[in-house]
């Protein structure tokens, strides 16, 4: 990221090329085409109000760029690339529109730099307003990280969180641009989701359990996270794989890499270093005894997937 900006000394929207340029970005047709607004666009999330002036997590400069609380050292312009990124703030995925730094290698979800620092009455949570958090909730040592109460996977950055203390709700940005009925580009009808928890009575899920239900986006099952069901056919899915349509991997093509298996990693890399070890000692016990040794060790290992195979 930082290699396009090199060349800049004040990089601002209205200087970028037009294939860099976000098409979202709020613009004012003039004669001479399209110019781009200094204010960022808001974003609705579901249900939110517009925050006050004054009362968002960032301060729009003149020349289209922002200043986020999270990284005030620096400005953020608003870009659209089409390669894969870690947002800073949420530690997601994403690609396409985005605000990145042009110093440093710092990027933020157009949703994460834009959030309004509460919610209230969203669909998934309508009881109780919503905070947006910068940091996550403290993990004790050995703790596993906390959970979004939508997609289910694990919250390491910008969340909204319920201000109530007895309640644990919270959820990623990206799921807080989801609402109970979506419209998802790749099936011709709407999509509701379905009550929280595993057993349905009725409805759109057929009284069919959830963790047995295949979704129709990566044909897997999933036990836990909420689900979309179509309303006319048998299609459900997974909030998780609705994230793509807000996170820009569905425009994009892109599909999120697999999370590495890591016991398999360890083991392979301690198979490694043990071989290298034994080969090290090729020439203080001799060529026969150390390629001996290394052979075993290779057959040990082909047995043992020959198993797992099994």
């Amino acid at each position: 990221m930082k290699r396009l900006f090199n060349n800049t000394s004040s990089f601002s929207l209205a200087q970028a090329p037009l294939s860099a340029v976000s098409a979202h970005s709020s613009a004012t047709k003039t004669k001479g085409g399209s110019q781009q607004s200094p204010t960022p666009t808001y974003i609705e999330f579901p249900t939110s109000p517009q925050p006050p002036d004054g009362h968002t997590g960032y301060h729009a400069n003149h020349n289209g760029t922002i200043v986020h609380h999270t990284h005030s050292k620096h400005p953020l312009a608003e870009i659209t690339l089409s390669e894969l990124f870690t947002c800073s703030g949420c530690k997601e995925f994403g690609t396409g529109r985005r605000f990145a730094c042009q110093d440093c290698d710092f990027q933020l979800h157009h949703f994460c730099a834009l959030s309004p620092p509460s919610l209230k009455a969203h669909p998934f949570h309508g009881q109780h307003q919503l905070v947006f958090h910068a940091k996550p909730k403290q993990v004790k040592a050995g703790m596993a990280w906390p959970r979004c109460d939508v997609c289910c996977k694990s919250t390491k950055g910008f969340t909204f969180r319920c201000r109530v203390n007895s309640c644990n709700f919270q959820m990623h940005p990206c799921c807080a641009m989801l609402s109970t009925e979506i419209k998802f580009p790749n099936h011709p009808h709407p999509l509701k989701v379905l009550p929280p928890g595993n057993t349905l009575s009725g409805g759109a899920g057929g009284g069919n359990d959830q963790s047995g239900m295949v979704c129709g986006e990566c044909k897997k099952r999933r036990s836990s996270g909420r689900v979309y069901s179509c309303t006319v056919c048998d299609y459900h899915l997974h909030a998780l794989c609705a994230k793509s349509m807000i996170n820009g991997l569905q425009e994009y093509g892109i599909k999120p890499p697999e999370k590495p298996n890591m016991l398999g990693t360890a083991a392979r890399l301690a198979s490694q270093v043990v071989i290298e070890f034994i080969g090290g000692l090729i020439e203080g016990f001799g060529e026969g005894v150390g390629e001996v040794l290394v052979q075993n060790i290779g057959r040990g290992r082909r047995s043992s997937n020959r198993r797992r195979i099994a």
